[in-house]
This record gives C-alpha cells, structure tokens and sequence, in this order.
C-alpha cells in the first residue's frame, strides 16, 4: 500500500515513487490525483510527458476519464532536469517512451530533495519489459502497480493486447487498438496469433511449391 511521505527538512533528500500496470489502469488517473493534492498543499508542481503523447491535448496530461493536468512535453529525459528546477514535486507521465536517461535524472532529482512521481507501463503489447521502466521500478522508493479490468474475463488485467497488425514499439492508441487481458486471456490471444501465423506461412509454402510444380511441368 501508497502512504505518502513527509518532509524531513533535516534532510535534503526526495523520493520516487512509480505508478505502473497495463492500459486501462488508471496509472494516469492516480497521478493526476497525487499532483493535485500536491497543488493544494501550495507546493511548486511540474509535470512532464514525452513530446510523442499529443492522443487528448498537446500540453496536458490527460486520463482515459478526461481528468488533466498541465504538462509540459518534452522531447528526451534531459530537458526534465533543465526544467525542473526549485520544484518539490515533480510529475511524469508515459515514462515507458523516453530514453534510458530518465533513471539518472528521477534519481538526481530525488537526491536534491524533490518528490518525483513517475507512471508508465510495465510491459509493452508482447509482455516485455518496457523500457526504462524497470530500472525505475527498481530504484524507487515506492511502487504501486495498478491493474485494469480483462475484457474477456473479467479478472485482473495487468497486459496491454494489441489488436491491430501493427509491430511498432511505439503506437498510441486507445480500446480500437489495446484491450487490457489477463494472464489467461493473454497467453491465449497470443497463442492464437502465433496459429494464425503459421497458417498464413503454410499456405505460402502451398502456393509456392505448387507454382514450382506447375513451372516444371510446362517446361517439360
């Protein structure tokens, strides 16, 4: 479980704090809330995301359930710390897209005593670590991984599916193109994947030796 900490302005050091799982978690929901908070308490609050996330709004980070906050996008981890500067608490959202770099620069704020709260998915859509995700995971003080709903199950989602033919790492997207699985219901779509596959290179396989047969044949 998430407690917040407190300050101990005897010593100048922060934390971090990751907020992970898959799409459809509420990642982004549970930072906005743990800023705003920040906000209330009139402490100095910046958020950042990477210039690649423009899905709702250019300049704001916002949640799959239209809650936002403004954010200023960035194009690579080491404008954070450029920017950063006199916070207490730093935001980030969509951690998983920006360079490994993003590590040092959570961990030289933290050292300088800011509040860094970072969100970002854990696994991309095969189920591989993403990222520089676990390296933030590892080197925070607090981690919580939430979790979504599996559309074909009804049990816990921690993977993010793809339902589109596309193979690039990076795609943003919303339900026309993620849905949030299981364990079970995601082993399963990717078995199923992989079937279809081998169907389709079958099927090439066919239709090539049948070409070459029928090539033979009229020569002879």
């Amino acid at each position: 479980m998430f407690l917040e900490n407190t300050v101990n302005h005897k010593e100048q050091f922060g934390w971090i704090e990751v907020i992970s799982g898959s799409m459809f978690s509420g990642k982004t929901e549970e930072l906005i809330r743990r800023l705003k908070r920040a906000q209330f308490a009139k402490q100095k609050v910046e958020i950042f995301k990477p210039i690649v996330d423009t899905r709702y709004h250019d300049e704001r980070v916002v949640s799959h359930d239209e809650n936002e906050i403004r954010s200023t996008p960035v194009p690579a981890a080491a404008n954070i710390r450029l920017l950063a500067d006199s916070c207490d608490v730093v935001g980030i959202d969509e951690a998983q897209f920006f360079d490994d770099e993003i590590v040092t620069v959570c961990n030289d704020l933290a050292n300088m005593g800011v509040r860094v709260v970072v969100a970002g998915l854990d696994m991309d859509f095969k189920g591989n670590p993403f990222g520089p995700m676990p390296a933030l995971m590892a080197t925070a003080e607090y981690v919580t991984k939430v979790h979504a709903v599996c559309t074909r199950t009804g049990n816990l989602a921690n993977y993010s599916f793809r339902k589109s033919d596309n193979d690039n790492l990076v795609l943003l997207g919303e339900t026309e193109e993620y849905e949030p699985l299981s364990r079970a219901a995601f082993y399963k779509a990717m078995l199923k994947e992989k079937v279809s596959m081998m169907n389709v290179k079958a099927a090439e396989v066919v239709e090539i030796t049948t070409a070459k047969k029928q090539t033979k044949s009229k020569k002879k």
